[in-house]
């Protein structure tokens, strides 16, 4: 469990303090990035979950369903 609050500390820190601008390029430069930034976009993810109203999350299920839907699914390997 400790692993998990180091990791959400780690990125907490190190996007603690930017800007939009700042935040976007975090953002857009983990996004189909090597796998290890995505535990990052996962932290970021969860802070905003926990700070949006369920209208909000319910707008952004919306739009993930239906962006998965449109996803062609390959057999695993």
């Amino acid at each position: 469990m400790s692993i998990l609050l180091d990791l959400r500390q780690a990125v907490i820190h190190k996007v603690h303090g930017k800007d939009k601008d700042g935040l976007r390029e975090m953002i857009e430069g983990s996004i189909d990035a090597q796998e290890a930034a995505l535990p990052g976009l996962g932290v970021i993810f969860e802070i905003l979950w926990k700070n949006i109203d369920h209208t909000k999350q319910d707008e952004l299920l919306t739009i993930l369903d239906q962006q998965l839907a449109q996803i062609e699914m390959k057999p695993l390997k």
